[in-house]
């Protein structure tokens, strides 16, 4: 059985954050060649009847759907993380579990992540629209771009909104939920859920007692249950990081974890790299906007952290988005990934050429990377002003926000 990326989930609630923020962040660990980009997908009304090709499924679409941002990998149809304008946050991890994840095509946790953001207003409406898709759908197919092997895992999500998270694990269709409104909490590629269960699948306990998991007269510990060892409970290391910060958790210190690589947080290894990143800052105060900050290349350590805000007429950055390879893309295809496209959007490519240069041209890297540290600085400085002043944002001073931030990272490497 193929082990789990080992991608981690943070969120940060007062009183550990400041100003009444909650702040999330999200390494995602993927296989090192994979490319993520950020997408921007715009509310829309759907006709009666009517279907939503998935990655490798097809299901109903529902009448309504919310105005979505996704760091994806560019080769499916979900994401590995992202937004929606309602201020609801959904992140997803790989897990492992005794009950081997399927091989059969159904939906991904991928599929899953946007499908919550797509259709739920809160966290809990998220929550409740994933478990009703597994319960319907189930859970499977191949995780990668990889046409020699089939790599599936079990899922389990981060979903946050400006009052409250759920962390939500699964096991096929069978899962558990724990609800979050303070405090620092962290989920990665592990299961975490113990013996405080907000919620859960009505049949999970007759499951497991007719698996002979569990006797039923002991305390139910999720993962006790489900793991295949004894180490779920050694997952976070980056979680002391933010609890050290006392009551200043802010998007600067969620970023700081994030880019720790000798903590693991920050995963560079010989299978996995963490190939995208975001930071999501929601104000507890609805008449404040949400920021979102995504670098769109891998290695946050060697990336900078962009700030997306929600308005109406939000401009497209083609210059982060993968080529489109519409029905002759391998992934679909049957058999699927016989061939790997070139993936690279144009910001991608210019941080291969800055990574080259970090590595070949030490001191000509390291000034490059000062600059766009302090072009980050100077926009986490900008948000900030957002998020504390009086007057009401006018939509027109953020419509192109990200476009322009992408645009200006793209001409310091040019």
């Amino acid at each position: 059985m193929a082990a789990a990326p080992p991608s981690y989930c943070f969120v940060a609630f007062p009183p550990c954050s400041k100003d009444g923020l909650v702040v999330i962040g999200k390494n995602s660990a993927r296989p090192r060649d994979e490319v993520q980009e950020v997408v921007y997908f715009a509310a829309a009304a759907h006709d009666p009847g009517s279907k939503v090709e998935c990655t490798y499924i097809e299901i109903e679409q529902v009448p309504k759907t919310h105005a979505i941002v996704l760091s994806r990998p560019s080769w499916l149809w979900g994401a590995e993380m992202g937004a929606n304008e309602h201020g609801v946050c959904v992140a997803n991890e790989a897990v492992v579990t005794r009950e081997p994840a399927s091989e059969s095509e159904a939906l991904l946790g991928m599929d899953l992540v946007r499908l919550g953001l797509e259709r739920g207003a809160t966290a809990k409406e998220a929550l409740d629209v994933i478990v009703a898709l597994l319960e319907e759908h189930g859970q499977g197919g191949n995780y990668y771009e990889d046409g020699s092997s089939c790599h599936t895992f079990q899922s389990a999500f981060l979903i946050v909104d400006r009052n409250e998270a759920w962390i939500l694990e699964t096991s096929g269709k069978y899962w558990a939920a724990e609800k979050i409104t303070e405090g620092v909490k962290c989920i990665c590629n592990q299961l975490s859920l113990t013996t405080k269960i907000d919620a859960e699948h009505p049949e999970l306990r007759n499951y497991v007692r007719s698996q002979g998991w569990w006797n039923g007269d002991s305390d139910f510990n999720f993962s006790q249950v489900f793991s295949l060892a004894d180490d779920h409970l050694a997952c976070c290391s980056g979680r002391e990081s933010l609890e050290k910060q006392g009551g200043d958790v802010s998007a600067q210190a969620m970023i700081d974890v994030l880019r720790d690589k000798d903590s693991g947080v920050c995963v560079d290894s010989e299978s996995f790299l963490t190939t995208a990143s975001i930071v999501s800052v929601l104000p507890q105060d609805p008449s404040f906007p949400c920021v979102h900050y995504f670098t769109g290349t891998p290695d946050p350590s060697r990336s900078i952290f962009k700030p997306f805000i929600f308005v109406d007429d939000v401009k497209s950055v083609p210059k982060v988005q993968s080529p489109s390879f519409g029905n002759d893309d391998p992934a679909k295809k049957i058999p699927r990934f016989q061939e790997k496209p070139d993936r690279r959007h144009e910001l991608y490519k210019a941080h291969e050429w800055a990574r080259s240069l970090l590595e070949n041209d030490q001191d000509k890297g390291q000034k490059l990377m000062r600059i766009m540290l302090d072009l980050e600085k100077q926009g986490l400085e900008a948000m900030e002003d957002i998020l504390t002043r009086t007057e009401v944002l006018d939509p027109a001073e953020v419509v192109d926000l990200f476009y322009d931030c992408v645009d200006t990272e793209l001409k310091f490497f040019k």
